[in-house]
């Protein structure tokens, strides 16, 4: 039976908003670089960089 896996971490395409998935908490978490959140636009209407060539089967 094949594996699904989803994606890990997002990057938003417009403004560069990057998530990660917190396993935890079931849900995506703002990436922290040196202290500052990656946080992009508030009011950008994100595009992620999860498309077509995304494979959510394992290898």
């Amino acid at each position: 039976m094949a594996e699904i896996v989803t994606p890990r971490k997002r990057e938003c395409e417009r403004c560069g908003r990057v998530d990660e998935w917190d396993p935890e908490r079931h849900s995506w978490r703002i990436v922290t670089d040196d202290g500052t959140k990656r946080s992009g636009d508030p009011h950008c209407l994100h595009e992620w960089d999860i498309n077509g060539t995304f494979n959510p089967l394992a290898e």
